[in-house]
């Protein structure tokens, strides 16, 4: 099942199959953040698009087509949904007379705040059980993990920025 580590590249294939179980692990995470913040619950999609403009406030919709790989159709009825909860509003270019910009609400704000913050908390509390040289290797580990990740991935139309502590 495993691969043998002492052949080239079945360290990385251990490292690879830990982390899909890590990332199944924050699946769930995320969606008890998410359900625990869902006064109206959005679809992963739409978060995505949130997510999006949140970070490239003022976007239009042929960007958020291109950073999401999806079709124009489908993007403008993800933002058709947030828009009719109040979570993002659509607006004219002052550039261009003919494209809309889309920025998130102070009501979709709030909500990714909530959902972040929910997120944040449920792994603190999982770091903390931690010990100190476990969070370091941990930290270091996700530095380079970025790193390659940002490296390997020029398409990438967000690529990860590792904090700073």
């Amino acid at each position: 099942m495993g691969g043998d580590p002492s052949l080239p590249g079945g360290c990385a294939q251990q490292a690879g199959q830990r982390a899909g179980e890590i990332i199944e692990l924050l699946e769930v995470l995320w969606e008890q953040g998410r359900n625990a913040t869902a006064r109206m619950p959005v679809s992963p999609s739409q978060l995505r698009v949130m997510y999006c403009v949140d970070r490239d406030e003022g976007m239009n919709l042929r960007a958020l087509g291109e950073a999401l790989g999806s079709a124009p159709s489908s993007v403008s009825r993800l933002c058709d949904r947030l828009e009719a909860i109040g979570f993002v509003a659509r607006s004219p270019s002052p550039t261009s007379g003919r494209e809309l910009e889309l920025r998130l609400t102070p009501q979709g704000r709030a909500h990714l705040h909530d959902l972040r913050e929910r997120r944040e908390e449920a792994l603190l509390g999982i770091l903390a059980a931690m010990p100190p040289a476990d969070r370091e290797a941990l930290l270091t580990g996700l530095r380079g993990f970025a790193d390659a990740a940002t490296n390997s991935s020029p398409d990438c139309p967000h690529p990860v920025t590792p904090a700073t502590p």
